[in-house]
């Protein structure tokens, strides 16, 4: 059999361009403070009494802390107070701003926990509201900063801006203030009082038409029911356009600011000591789309012990948003009272309109800033035109505050948000803390998303399920300008996502992730990768859209070393989930020596442009490649065998590659082939493709190996694959 799969081997092996894996789109992310390891929270409390000062004389047994509602038992305790700007100016005894003195102090308070980092961040605000958030800042800084206070300016419109990374030179903070507060915001587009108007006019034109449609009744004359009709038509597709309009404006707007909220909390989470953001804004966006994201900054923040001090930019309202809101939700409810028994009274118009009150309740800015606020141990500050002041508060709690720990009594860290209540013995006092936290063990490289929880809680535990079918791979690509690149492909068959259908609206859903975790040989994880498929469409579709594959594709930068890659589908709509474990590994990103990537067996190709995705390893001239991830190969077929591997020749290396395929079955070798090697590409590297007829091949298990060496320096890779009738 070796010398018939040799003869197979040496006349009829062909070198033909073939394609692979173009990128799907995809939704699409530090000491860990809140949760560290799997069996102790941390977090801190600020305590102050009833006239604002911090209380500094409590006791371990002066707390009361539940979560989830059950009391838990304090593991340790104490009181960080450090210096603030006052008690440093106060004290001549302290060295001077500069200095070696000065710079060992940081030092030693930064090792110590004792910093306090503060984030000045301007969200996409109007005129008149940039220059009260730049005051409100100028005035935050006071007296000065203590020695180890660090403040860094932000500004997050469309993208996020760094004015000035974190410093204690106020020679560089204030020029960054006033930068933020000059730098114009892109124009927010606000209808809410428009569309109120329209709501207005619609109710008039219902009632205006049914009483138009009574008299016709009884004068048998049909007047200017026609008219009336018309007008309410047109009036009716120009305010659902205008809240059409609006949800898009408030999705992008409410998505940006969420991510960029989410990038500094998830950046601040690897300094030491309490953290706070001063949140200047007009009010957070949060439509259903955003609502997960926004609960993920809260999240995350409480994970980084990051406080949120939001600040109503707008100042003392001319109108109560209150009050626009309750009049554009009194529309709505006679609106709704108008259409009840009428022709135009279904139920997607009831389901929007109830969406659209919703989301006026979420637009008030007080409430979601105060939410915001609130739940990450901050503060909220509203209603006035000089904020400043009640700022300096942020600095008190910063050098002043009580840090807990506790083990929790729920060891099953299930991914499901849990509640964190904290309550003092003694009275005459108010506690400041955060509420609560993702149950997910390990610590990440990026903020753990609400979508990613449940899934990350299975990924850790003991059982390793697989509800239903999915197929996954890494590979190593180093290329020159990215020497740890590794694409990860995640297949997941489409019948195995629960669709989940709506016979009143008339629609399916789907609600499912992929997330992947990479691990170093310690089994630390170094890299979290991640989508989300929210998926939607008619009803009448659901058998099509069942059809067919969910592929998952990313890109990653790791350093040589050995990997293992977990990645799991999960099904958040039933959970179910499937899990697949596979290693990797990198390769010395030493340029001067012979490089390979991973020999990859190629399930199919596709014709496309090199513009469309210049950059991807896949791409090989005008085809791009889509690996085998498993599937069995049938001798049948005529597509053969195809594998793909790139070749990258050392630096300034002039002799040319020499490679062969070796087939082995049950560890036996059966044929060995030189293979001649095209010319490097203009990257300097060398793709090859090549196929190899199957139907010789007896049905089993096989393994190909690509074997390449420069005279110097020899770098073999493998790939298994099965062989069916």
């Amino acid at each position: 059999m070796s010398r018939v799969i040799a003869v197979v081997l040496l006349f009829v092996l062909v070198v033909t361009p073939l394609s692979i894996l173009g990128q799907t789109p995809s939704t699409q992310q530090a000491e860990e403070k809140l949760v560290t390891g799997i069996t102790e929270v941390v977090f801190d409390a600020v305590v102050r009494d009833k006239k604002g000062r911090p209380v500094k004389d409590l006791q371990a047994e002066d707390f009361q802390i539940t979560e989830d509602g059950v009391p838990q038992d304090i593991k340790s305790f104490r009181l960080v107070a450090g210096d603030t700007p006052d008690s440093t100016l106060k004290d001549s005894s302290r060295p001077a701003a500069g200095g070696p003195k000065a710079t060992a102090r940081v030092l030693e308070a930064f090792n110590a926990g004792r910093i306090g980092t503060v984030a000045l961040v301007f969200d996409r605000l109007s005129t008149d509201s940039r220059m009260r958030a730049h005051d409100a800042a100028i005035a935050y800084l006071g007296n000065g900063l203590g020695q180890s206070d660090f403040v860094g300016v932000f500004g997050i419109d469309l993208t996020l801006n760094v004015f000035q990374t974190f410093t204690n030179d106020e020679k560089l903070i204030r020029p960054a203030i006033d930068k933020a507060g000059s730098t114009a915001s892109s124009p927010d587009v606000n209808n809410q009082s428009q569309i109120t108007d329209m709501s207005v006019r619609n109710t008039a034109l219902t009632e205006q038409l049914s009483q138009a449609e009574a008299n016709a009744a009884a004068t048998q004359s049909m007047g200017n029911i026609a008219t009336i009709a018309l007008d309410k038509a047109l009036n009716d597709v120009s305010l659902r356009a205008a809240e059409g309009f609006e949800r898009m404006e408030q999705t992008e707007k409410g998505q940006a600011t969420t991510d960029g909220l989410l990038a500094i909390v998830s950046a601040m989470g690897t300094l030491p000591g309490r953290k706070a953001i001063i949140f200047f804004s007009e009010g957070i966006s949060v439509p259903t789309a955003v609502s997960a994201n926004f609960r993920t900054v809260i999240s995350n923040a409480n994970r980084a012990n990051v406080s949120i001090y939001s600040v109503d930019a707008v100042g003392l309202r001319a109108k109560s948003a209150d009050v626009e809101s309750g009049r554009a939700m009194t529309a709505l409810g006679q609106q709704r009272a108008a259409q009840a028994g009428s022709s135009n009274d279904s139920f997607s118009s009831m389901m929007k309109d109830s969406e659209r009150n919703e989301q006026l309740v979420r637009n008030n800015p007080e409430g979601v800033l105060g939410q915001l606020a609130n739940e990450t141990g901050g503060l909220l500050v509203s209603g006035t035109n000089n904020p400043g002041p009640r700022l300096r508060q942020v600095n008190d709690d910063l050098h002043s505050y009580y840090v807990l720990t506790y083990t929790p009594k729920n060891s099953d860290y299930d991914g499901k948000f849990r509640q964190i209540g904290v309550k003092l013995k003694r009275s005459g006092v108010d506690v400041q803390a955060r509420k609560g936290y993702y149950a997910v063990g390990a610590k990440y490289d990026t903020p753990v998303m609400a979508f990613e929880a449940p899934a990350l809680a299975v990924l850790g535990g003991k059982s390793k399920p697989n509800a239903f079918s999915t197929k996954a791979a890494a590979f190593s690509f180093p290329e020159a300008n990215k020497p740890g690149l590794v694409p990860i492909v995640v297949e997941v068959p489409a019948s195995s996502v629960n669709f989940v259908g709506d016979t009143e609206k008339k629609t399916y859903r789907t609600d499912f992730a992929v997330v992947v975790v990479i691990k170093d040989e310690f089994q630390h994880p170094v890299r979290k990768l991640s989508s989300q498929y929210l998926l939607s469409g008619p009803l009448d579709q659901i058998e099509a859209a069942k059809r067919g594959n969910i592929l998952f594709y990313r890109e990653t930068d790791l350093e040589p070393g050995q990997y293992t890659v977990d990645s799991i589908a999960f099904d958040a709509t039933n959970n179910q989930s499937s899990m697949s474990h596979h290693q990797l590994t990198v390769p010395d990103s030493d340029q001067t020596k012979l490089r390979i990537s991973n020999l990859v067996v190629v399930a199919k190709s596709q014709k496309t442009a090199a513009a469309d995705s210049p950059a991807n390893p896949f791409h090989v001239g005008e085809l791009m490649l889509y690996p085998n991830l498993g599937e069995p190969l049938h001798k049948s077929s005529r597509k053969g065998l195809s594998m793909f591997l790139t070749i990258y020749p050392p630096k300034g290396s002039t002799a040319a590659p020499k490679m062969s395929i070796e087939l082995d079955q049950a560890g036996q070798p059966l044929g060995q082939l030189p293979i001649q090697l095209p010319a490097p590409d203009q990257n300097g590297r060398i793709q090859y493709t090549g196929t190899i007829p199957l139907d010789a091949f007896p049905p089993g298990e096989y393994e190909l190996k690509a074997m390449v060496t420069d005279g110097v320096t020899k770098a073999m890779r493998s790939e298994r694959f099965t062989v069916q009738p």
